[in-house]
């Protein structure tokens, strides 16, 4: 994902050995990946890094102790070139699918991809497909887009709220007043309660879409973490934020010329082995040379840059033998 070629045909035709097959197969490939592949080459790659980044003793500090963070959102593929038939004749670029991402922070890796190729499900949709990896200790962190019934009922949660008390003022968090107060859940079948906090966070700057008041649910025990902690920790997601714009911009997940969607998400895909392989070269240099230093040091520019430079010299000057 280094873009160490122009596109896919340039990189059949400089390949080392020849490839075994002819180009038009090579894409034929590409545009009928199924996307349950792609889900797994991401997993085993966060599972390697998991394993390497552990025995390197390079696992960041939890973001709250005894809680294992996974932070969820959406990721929607740019438009593409009008390569396909059916799109030719449309004015906007075709866009070639969507994909849910989980990341954890204390390893810095991507764990799990839900691809997606259809563009416009929505990302609420796929939730379903994420049940079966939702163990116990984990603190799940997603936006307001994925608070729906079934989802949050899942994790052991439910909506619509009923207040059980008046909101309290209970401080100020470096992003303005703090309130909070109890309140009950009820599942989608009716039957079941639960009670959760509901901590409301009066911001003293607005977010870029104008909101001065955040509403965040959560069933983490005031025990564990106040109300500013847990806004602290929504904070959290714009980690994944921080990771998509390395995807994008550094690995260059987006290539215009896959207009087939599970071609787009194959090169979303890639991007994310690229970025967990990093991913492990990060944890490696901040045991070396302390994490202080490697986090405000390290471009992940120059990371990538390098990795594509030095790959180019070892092709040319190392046999496979060698």
């Amino acid at each position: 994902m280094t873009r160490r070629q122009p596109s896919v045909h340039a990189a059949y035709q400089s390949a080392r050995e020849p490839i075994p097959a002819s180009v038009r197969a090579v894409y034929d490939k590409l545009s009928g990946l199924e996307t349950e592949v792609l889900a797994a080459l991401v997993g085993d790659s966060a599972e390697q890094a998991r394993e390497l980044i552990g025995a390197l003793d390079g696992v960041r500090a939890p973001v709250l102790a005894d809680y294992r963070v996974k932070i969820l959102d959406g990721n929607a593929l740019a438009g593409r070139e009008h390569r396909l038939a059916d799109t030719r004749a449309q004015r906007a670029a075709p866009l070639p699918g969507k994909a849910l991402v989980v990341f954890e922070p204390a390893l810095e890796v991507i764990t799990q991809l839900i691809p997606e190729v259809d563009a416009y499900t929505r990302e609420r949709a796929l939730l379903p497909q994420l049940e079966r990896t939702i163990e116990a200790g984990d603190l799940w962190i997603a936006d307001h887009n994925f608070c729906v019934a079934s989802w949050i009922w899942t994790l052991h949660q439910q909506i619509p709220v009923r207040p059980l008390e008046a909101l309290r003022p209970v401080g100020r968090s470096h992003q303005g007043q703090l309130s909070e107060q109890p309140v009950t859940i009820t599942a989608p079948d009716g039957q079941q309660t639960l009670e959760l906090r509901r901590i409301r966070l009066e911001l003293d700057t607005p977010t870029r879409d104008g909101e001065t008041r955040l509403y965040l649910l959560t069933t983490v025990p005031e025990t564990s973490a106040d109300s500013a902690q847990i806004a602290a920790l929504y904070r959290e997601r714009w980690t994944l934020e921080k990771a998509f714009l390395h995807l994008t911009t550094q690995l260059r997940c987006e290539l215009e010329t896959l207009a087939y969607p599970p071609a787009a998400l194959f090169g979303l895909t890639m991007a994310i082995v690229a970025y967990n392989a990093s991913a492990v070269i990060k944890a490696a240099l901040r045991q070396a040379h302390g994490a202080e230093s490697i986090d405000t040091q390290v471009s992940g520019y120059y990371l990538v840059n390098e990795m594509a430079r030095v790959s180019d010299s070892l092709e040319t000057l190392v046999t496979p033998e060698e």
